[in-house]
């Protein structure tokens, strides 16, 4: 026993091993992409930015059930609704503050009508704390900014929800 490691530090074969793994993998095709010019796929379980979603003749779908508030873990939500004439409710005010928010996506398994999601947009970055503030016309604007892409994602996840 006492010669096999002798044998096995004297023939160096810790570093051939590595350099044999290193040489393997010189000559393979590279796997890194231009990140700013080329993006890689993204799961349509991915939960990026949010965005509240219109219906087809561009009403909102937000039925102001306050769901998504009462289940958000970090109270990142609030919401203000009032009635409308035909009965219906609707909000007033739909505010995230997104640098409470921990991405977990049960506000968009709450939701009974899809009308808050999170979308596909992982580049949100912003330079002050106040550009995370989402009010309603932020979350409006997301939704019909990227509405092709979160109904496809919608459509692809359909059958294991």
């Amino acid at each position: 026993m006492l010669l096999d490691r002798a044998k096995y530090g004297f023939l160096l074969q810790e570093l051939v091993t590595g350099f044999a793994l290193t040489l393997k993998y010189f000559f393979k095709t590279k796997y890194t992409i231009n990140y700013p010019y080329e993006k890689g796929p993204i799961s349509p379980r991915f939960r990026g930015e949010h965005a509240l979603r219109r219906y087809p003749n561009g009403e909102e779908r937000c039925i102001a059930c306050k769901l998504c508030e009462a289940i958000c873990p970090a109270q990142a939500i609030t919401i203000e609704a009032e009635s409308r004439d035909d009965g219906s409710r609707r909000t007033t005010r739909y505010d995230i503050d997104m640098t409470k928010c921990i991405y977990c996506g049960l506000c968009q398994e709450a939701c009974p009508v899809d009308a808050i999601v999170e979308g596909p947009n992982f580049e949100f970055a912003t330079e002050t704390r106040e550009e995370l503030f989402y009010d309603k016309d932020k979350l409006l604007a997301n939704g019909d900014r990227w509405e092709a892409q979160i109904a496809q994602n919608l459509a692809n996840d359909a059958p294991y929800r």
